[in-house]
């Protein structure tokens, strides 16, 4: 297979020139997605370019793998023909603040919609956000619904076990600046250490100032919602919700030296039970394998908890990770709920984390938790205490006793029996 013998020019690492106005400029949390602008980061037309970076996140090196071997042509452009979301999401007054959303286009998902006339006159705007419908089957659900914790309705669960979602994919869109404010550095030092530990992959980082949306090369999310969508935002309904950071071997391959998977699934069913009451429940699942340090440290790790005298201890968990890492953690929550203030919640009735960190991030941004459910404690495997007992001795998970709805309705003045 040869390549295609056009092939594109990409000259972004000079500045424009003086008083060059751009084409395209962002204007980031504009009331509008016309008023904001459109994001693009295609490569067809690189002189219609207004971002750093590329669309479709860690999947960008595969796509540039495939123009190399000839199987892409470099200049394709996507028909979006029908490919509108399934579900309508916002606008929300929260997409037009320039610091509550920094790591997505709250406007990602309406390319085909808001820009119509460009994308028909041949502006290469590609969605970042794409909204589906789509059932979950897992084995555990069945086993719920034998144990007769859940129970089928037909519509949201299914008989044969089945569970009906609105299911959404999202790439990162970061907008430097906010994101700078919220781990309080400044622009200028987030732009230089992106530069330098990336071994200078993007130099228009450092030379491109007046280009301030960033399209990084990693993993986004997935959110999956049980229930109606609208629920989210009906001050009268109920929402659970489980925020999840990936760990392909529990949550893929059921390894059980965590509580990954059976807190997910416990989530899940959390979720099914929220929308059968009237409610909806709300799976986000982050890419941040390993706490963001990539499981080739994980496997580091688990080899050197296992391997030291006395064998795996919760008193030397973190260490031995900070040994390997240099960082106990490197996920670092202040970007997390932006996906939450994307879809419009104010309030999560039932956050069904003990996570301390995503638990502070959340409330931070404005959005009220009333209750924290924990993993059940059968639903434990005996290899993961450990990790369940370094966490609470870190502080990373609330101990036992954390409050609970009745404790907390007098201080958000809020009640969960409103009709």
């Amino acid at each position: 297979m040869t390549s295609p013998n056009r092939s594109t020019h990409i000259r972004l690492t000079s500045h424009p020139q003086p008083d060059a106005p751009a084409r395209h400029p962002i204007h980031w949390g504009a009331a509008t997605a016309r008023e904001r602008g459109p994001v693009i980061g295609s490569v067809t037309d690189p002189a219609e370019r207004n971002v750093i970076g590329t669309h479709g996140g860690a999947y960008s090196v595969y796509r540039a793998l495939a123009v190399s071997a000839g199987a892409l042509n470099p200049l394709m452009r996507p028909d979006l023909t029908n490919t509108d979301p399934a579900e309508t999401i916002g606008p929300y007054p929260q997409w037009s603040d320039p610091d509550a959303i920094v790591s997505l286009d709250p406007w990602g998902h309406r390319v085909a919609v808001d820009f119509a006339q460009e994308v028909a006159e041949g502006l290469d705007i590609r969605p970042t956000i794409a909204v589906t419908k789509a059932r979950l089957n897992l084995p555990e659900i069945l086993a719920a619904m034998a144990g007769r914790r859940l129970a089928p309705d037909g519509g949201i669960l299914k008989p044969s076990g089945d569970i009906a979602v609105t299911k959404i994919a999202i790439d990162p869109v970061w907008y430097l600046p906010g994101v700078a404010r919220r781990f309080g550095v400044s622009e200028q030092h987030l732009r230089r250490t992106l530069f330098e530990q990336t071994g200078g992959m993007f130099p228009e980082l450092v030379t491109r100032p007046d280009m301030h949306v960033f399209l990084p090369p990693i993993g986004g999310a997935t959110v999956y919602i049980v229930g109606d969508v609208a629920a989210l935002t009906d001050e009268k309904r109920t929402v659970a919700c489980r925020v999840h950071d990936e760990c392909n071997g529990s949550d893929v391959f059921g390894s059980d030296i965590c509580t990954c998977r059976p807190y997910l699934i416990h989530g899940i069913e959390e979720c099914v039970k929220e929308a059968q009451r009237g409610g909806a429940g709300v799976i986000v699942y982050n890419r941040k394998e390993g706490r963001a340090l990539g499981e080739v440290t994980k496997f580091l790790v688990y080899n050197a908890r296992k391997r030291q005298e006395g064998g795996d201890q919760a008193a030397t968990y973190f260490e031995r990770t900070e040994c390997v890492a240099g960082v106990q953690d490197a996920r670092f929550q202040q970007l997390m709920p932006d996906v939450l203030r994307w879809l419009g919640i104010r309030r999560i009735d039932r956050f069904v984390s003990m996570s301390n960190m995503k638990h502070e991030a959340i409330v931070a941004a404005g959005i009220d938790i009333v209750e924290r459910v924990p993993i059940p404690d059968e639903l434990v495997p005996p290899d993961a205490r450990v990790e369940l007992a370094a966490k609470k001795a870190a502080g990373y998970y609330t101990p036992d006793g954390a409050p609970t709805s009745d404790d907390l309705r007098s201080t958000i003045g809020r009640s969960l029996d409103t009709p």
